[in-house]
């Protein structure tokens, strides 16, 4: 008997615990892929997680992948869905990383420094050997002895870390001064434990400043997470709420007791805790932290609300229909979890660096102390230079420039309706110069309605026509057949159930009437473009010419005789979205060109173009064609030069063209399927929103590249002088912590950006 499909998890999300640097990412990568069955593997140092993907079939279960983990030094145990644990703990006060170890450090190392501050005053003073030995003992074994466990373990798995760099350099000052303490008792100005001491302190500050930088840019996840609220009232469901009390008779349950088809309370001022339909009551509703939509929208009997937004002033009773994994809030989490964890591109430069950083800063380390020794004759200035060559060169900096950034850019992002779920983007986005718009839901609302429908033929009457045109789309949930169904309905016609329906990709649908005067006659309703070869096309285009200047949809019901004639032209209407032609104006100040690609006629589809500003129009695309222009555009650079092109649609046959373009936007207000094809989620289906993803996406660019150029600059600059002399251990530990600080402050300088179009909420 096979095992059930589904009996093994194909990814799994770990808390790793004991990071400390880029080669410790390294490490950990290498541990995970020389599991058997493990595909792929990507841990990020910011977020202290990783995620492992394992091959088809593949039976190897958590606990070897944890158990590989820890071989390799570290901690490992399964994500928390409510956010890492590691990271809330990072922050108590005698945590690893916690303030209480750093204070105590400096209290006990103050009176070994503080003296050498009067030496430029002629005033040469310290305390005696045995009380230095003193202070400085549990420094360098209590406090540091996170360093010696580290780095003892880094070995044992033959590589090695900042923290085997931390442990060797502060092991061979405090080492140094023992053997002058024996050798020289009274030799108090030759001791070295103020620089042992003071480096453990600088790191252990370092660590503390990054812990709380690190939780500045979660932030985004950690509100989205409190969006959550832990109870939902659940009414019984033979309570009656047409009139009668029923605000005390609920049952208040935790959320992971919630079901579909659970009627839920919610009261005024409460979070709404699932996705659903209302089914008692009318609000306003917050929706800002999850879409980035500024002000409260109006909810009606039947409107749909989602998990997570606040109500406003009414009592609603709401149908559950989506609770826990299935619901958006639970899927934009999992979208910028995912975002924040992948790896950019850019970044296999840095782990291919980091591999052999460590093993070259020991080899520098050993040679300044060797040459120092022989060209100086000094062993206390060797070995010192060599303790500031292993200092200066931590590899923090290079390990968290990247992640900071992304995740600092892709959480600030998501608070304003943005999803970047591909980092991959966040590198294609400063080279874009041309965004493709889908027309209809993108550009335009995506609701039309039927304006107009003229009969070609004199046998059948418009309402005769009417319902037999609805009922082939009875059940579709394409616009037109909406809109067509709407029509019927506001007309006080009855659509007529075909015997047989058949949908023709990127052509329209076919059936065959059960009733009225066409009854069982093959009948077709077909986009206008799909006629070009019909021999009835020229009258066609003759008689909706006024409606196709005008921009308007052309839908066509055809008799399918041979050859196939018209019957009548249905004619649909669909207004532009307000922020259309703002966004294209700000993409042109981005000096991108614009283009729109629509299955729409012609003509129709030049007028929306030419009334929004776009630069280029494609229309009568069969939706199939949609990828082939993408591709077109991406070679159509002068010279044969490769052009970088966005897509933005929402539809189902947006996607191949979606997953074509460079970079994919698909609005949430369309399919599931795009959004899986697409980079890059808009939460709302505003327009403007693209110009402020190219930005933000521009922005978190930058900064990934600013932070690897100072982090490489860093360590460029900083061996060299310490192996010279210019850097003391202390003034190296002190640049190693500052180091990492700055490239994380300068990474949270992302979160103050704001979209450029509008005003948004602080």
């Amino acid at each position: 008997m096979k095992p059930p499909k589904d009996a093994t998890p194909s990814l799994f999300t770990l808390d790793i615990g004991g990071m400390t640097c880029a080669s410790c990412v390294s490490r950990v990568e290498k541990a995970l892929d020389h599991i058997p069955g493990v595909e792929a593997a990507s841990v990020n140092l910011a977020t202290e997680q990783a995620k492992i993907r394992l091959k088809m079939g593949s039976r190897t279960s958590l606990e070897q992948v944890i158990n590989a983990v820890q071989k390799a030094g570290y901690t490992a145990q399964p994500s928390n869905p409510q956010g890492n644990a590691q990271a809330s703990k990072a922050l108590t006060f005698w945590g690893s990383d916690g303030l209480g170890r750093v204070l105590l450090g400096f209290t006990l190392s103050a009176p070994l420094f503080l003296p050498m501050l009067f030496m430029p005053f002629g005033i040469h003073w310290s305390l005696a050997p045995d009380w230095q030995l003193l202070l400085a003992t549990p420094v360098q074994f209590f406090l540091g002895w996170r360093f010696y466990k580290s780095g003892l373990k880094s070995l044992i798995a033959s590589s090695g870390n900042m923290d085997l760099l931390v442990a060797l350099g502060t092991s061979a000052a405090y080492g140094l001064s023992i053997y002058y303490m024996l050798v020289s008792p009274h030799a108090k100005h030759e001791l070295y434990f103020e620089g042992s001491a003071v480096i453990i302190c600088m790191v252990l500050l370092g660590k503390w400043l990054e812990a709380r930088a690190k939780q500045q840019t979660s932030e985004a996840i950690r509100a989205l997470q409190n969006l959550w609220p832990e109870n939902a009232k659940v009414l019984p469901p033979d309570t009656s709420i047409d009139g009668s009390p029923f605000l005390d008779h609920f049952r208040e349950l935790p959320l992971d007791q919630i079901f579909p088809k659970d009627r839920i309370l919610v009261m005024p001022g409460e979070r709404i805790p699932v996705d659903g339909q209302i089914i008692f009551g009318n609000s306003h509703v917050d929706e800002s932290l999850l879409t980035g939509e500024s002000e409260a929208v109006k909810k009606m009997l039947g409107a749909r609300v989602i998990g997570g937004s606040l109500n406003g002033e009414g009592v609603l009773v709401i149908d559950a229909q989506a609770v826990g994994v299935e619901s958006v809030l639970s899927k934009i989490i999992t979208l910028v979890e995912d975002a924040q964890t992948q790896k950019a591109p850019i970044q296999k430069l840095v782990d291919q660096v980091s591999a052999i950083f460590v093993p070259s800063v020991i080899v520098i380390a050993l040679l300044t102390g060797l040459m120092n020794w022989i060209y100086l004759d000094s062993a206390s200035t060797a070995v010192l230079r060599a303790v500031s060559v292993l200092v200066i060169a931590c590899p923090c900096a290079l390990g968290l420039a990247t992640p900071a950034a992304i995740m600092a850019g892709t959480g600030v992002a998501a608070r304003f309706g943005i999803l970047i779920k591909d980092p991959q983007v966040l590198e294609l986005a400063h080279r874009l110069n041309i965004v493709a718009f889908d027309k209809t839901g993108t550009l335009t609302h995506g609701k039309p309605t039927m304006l107009a429908l003229i009969p070609l033929s004199d046998k059948v009457d418009s309402k005769e026509l009417l319902a037999s045109a609805a009922g082939l789309q009875m059940g579709s949930e394409h616009p037109l057949a909406k809109a067509l169904i709407e029509a019927a309905k506001a007309a006080g016609v009855t659509p007529i159930n075909p015997l047989q329906s058949r949908a023709l990709p990127g052509i329209g649908i076919s059936g065959t009437p059960s009733l009225g005067p066409l009854i069982n006659q093959p009948l077709s309703l077909q986009s206008i473009a799909s006629l070009e070869e019909n021999s009835y096309h020229t009258v066609i285009l003759e008689k909706a010419r006024d409606h196709l200047e005008s921009g308007q949809t052309i839908s066509v019901l055809m008799l399918q005789t041979i050859p196939p004639r018209p019957l009548a032209i249905i004619v649909f209407g669909d207004k532009i979205k307000e922020g259309s032609k703002q966004s294209v104006t700000a993409l042109h100040q981005l000096h991108i060109q614009t283009v729109m690609i629509s299955g729409d006629n012609n003509v129709a589809a030049k007028r929306v173009g030419q009334s929004i500003g776009i630069d280029q129009v494609f229309g009568q695309v069969m939706p199939g064609y949609k990828a082939d222009i993408i591709r077109k555009l991406q070679a159509s650079g002068p010279n044969q030069n490769r052009q970088w092109v966005a897509m933005v649609g929402d539809g189902v046959n947006d996607a191949p063209a979606l997953a074509s373009a460079d970079v994919g936007m698909a609005m949430s207000t369309g399919t599931d399927v795009a959004m899986q094809a697409a980079g890059i989620t808009l939460m709302r289906g505003d327009p403007q929103l693209v110009a402020d993803a190219i930005d933000i996406s521009k922005r978190t660019w930058i900064k990934i590249q600013q932070n690897l150029f100072w982090a490489f600059i860093f360590n460029c600059t900083g061996i060299p002088l310490a192996a010279l002399g210019y850097l003391s251990p202390m003034l190296a530990g002190s640049a190693m912590a500052l180091s990492s600080f700055c490239v994380l402050s300068n990474a949270l300088l992302l979160k103050r950006w704001r979209p450029s179009m509008r005003t948004q909420l602080a």
